[in-house]
């Protein structure tokens, strides 16, 4: 059967590490093999045109994208990114990956992604929120509370996500808190959602070390990208005993063997955008990050960071992808041929769609939880599911990430079954 081919994607891109990995689980899917071509393209897949006036009385245009892979589990789940490289290529995989990590945590929810092709950083307050109301206006024709439902991501926030809900609110002529998640608390958002994903990463990472008898008091984290995410598990492991012997940013990396100030390292990202003018460790060029022993290495920042090349020189014992798609095709291989176990990004950072599930379901109700429940709930989700995950690999003898595909694969595909073909 031919593969997708109304987009033209490169054969080392995030589509094409996708399809990969739906390669390697195909043979574990038994008789619901038959439906696997389903995973392979998306449902559906809008490109919108974005014109907005600037402060200086120009027309620009912007081009943006929203992706809806699978609505077979439920609503398409999943972020919107603003940033210059954003691409359909990219937001496809990015919207199939959601499918897949939905599944693997077992969230009602299907899988999409969203993007705008811009710098926001070159933006005005006002122009930025122009650009999030005419994108929101653009794509209201295939999201809503029971239909998508867009979060934050590279580059938006809740302010972000308030302008989303309001416009989408204006449209439809009524409140609708559920449109989108990672809101503000004022606006029906829910507490413990800003630290979310990188508390599930420490939880996961916390779960792969017992299991491989690593002990967490001293042990050595590096950790690609300083935003939430980053910041967020740097201080949950260092919380924990943990050392941060390396952090990496836009604005530079630093290392210290003793480990990191998390404290200071925050209120340097806080004050000044970034971490590359910390003065508590040795600042390092940007590519010997890769070259830090750690028991942990955390990318948590963009797709494609472990290259093959990179893979042959890291030295660390787990790499726990708090990004997601940072690992390609062919470093996994070579990652699983040198002895290295890589938790996947559709396990690790699950912590902020949970988080974002919960967030749905309080909007719905109008009773919202504290967030001690919450991070208890969290908790207890990602442990059944990396228990569940654990089993699989152990087996069928297969790495973590194609266990972890199984077990997605093997749910959405059964539902596709049990749902048929319409008409």
């Amino acid at each position: 059967m031919d593969k997708l081919s109304y987009v033209s994607a490169p054969a080392d891109g995030p589509w094409a590490t996708y399809q990969s990995q739906i390669d390697e689980v195909v043979p574990y899917l038994g008789r619901l093999a038959r439906w696997s071509e389903t995973l392979r393209r998306p449902k559906r897949a809008l490109c919108v045109d974005i014109p907005i006036e600037m402060d200086d009385g120009r027309i620009a245009h912007f081009e943006g994208f929203r992706v809806q892979h699978s609505l077979t589990r439920g609503p398409g789940k999943g972020g919107v990114r603003y940033h210059p490289d954003v691409n359909l290529e990219e937001v496809m995989a990015l919207a199939a990956w959601m499918t897949i990590k939905n599944a693997a945590v077992n969230l009602p929810f299907g899988g999409a992604k969203g993007g705008v092709r811009v710098d926001p950083s070159k933006l005005s307050e006002r122009e930025l929120e122009k650009l999030t109301r005419r994108y929101t206006s653009e794509i209201g024709i295939i999201i809503g509370p029971q239909q998508d439902i867009p979060a934050p991501d590279v580059n938006t926030n809740a302010k972000i996500m308030a302008w989303m809900m309001d416009t989408y609110s204006m449209n439809v002529g009524a409140t609708a808190t559920g449109v989108v998640t990672g809101k503000p608390i004022a606006l029906g958002g829910s507490l413990g959602r800003v630290k979310a994903t990188g508390r599930g990463v420490y939880v996961v990472g916390r779960e792969t070390a017992r299991r491989m008898g690593v002990s967490l008091d001293d042990a050595r984290i590096a950790i690609q990208g300083f935003g939430n995410v980053g910041s967020a598990t740097a201080e949950l492991f260092a919380g924990n005993g943990s050392k941060i012997v390396a952090v990496q940013d836009h604005t530079g990396t630093i290392f210290n063997s003793a480990g990191l100030d998390i404290g200071g390292l925050m209120n340097e990202w806080r004050a000044r955008g970034g971490i590359g003018g910390f003065s508590g460790g040795e600042r390092i060029p940007a590519e010997q990050f890769w070259d830090v022993e750690s028991d942990f290495l955390i990318p948590a920042a963009l797709e494609g960071q472990i290259t093959a090349d990179r893979a042959r020189r890291l030295q660390t014992r787990i790499v726990l992808e708090g990004a997601n798609g940072p690992t390609v095709a062919d470093a996994d291989a070579i990652l699983a041929r040198r002895g290295i176990t890589v938790v996947p990004d559709v396990m690790a950072n699950a912590g902020g769609v949970i988080v974002s599930y919960f967030e749905w379901v309080q909007d719905f109700s109008s009773f919202f939880w504290t967030e001690d429940e919450i991070n208890l709930r969290l908790e207890k989700i990602l442990v059944q599911a990396y228990r569940r995950i654990w089993e699989t690999a152990e087996l069928h003898k297969i790495a973590l990430r194609t266990a972890a595909f199984v077990v997605a694969c093997e749910r959405v595909l059964m539902a596709r079954e049990e749902r048929g073909l319409y008409p």
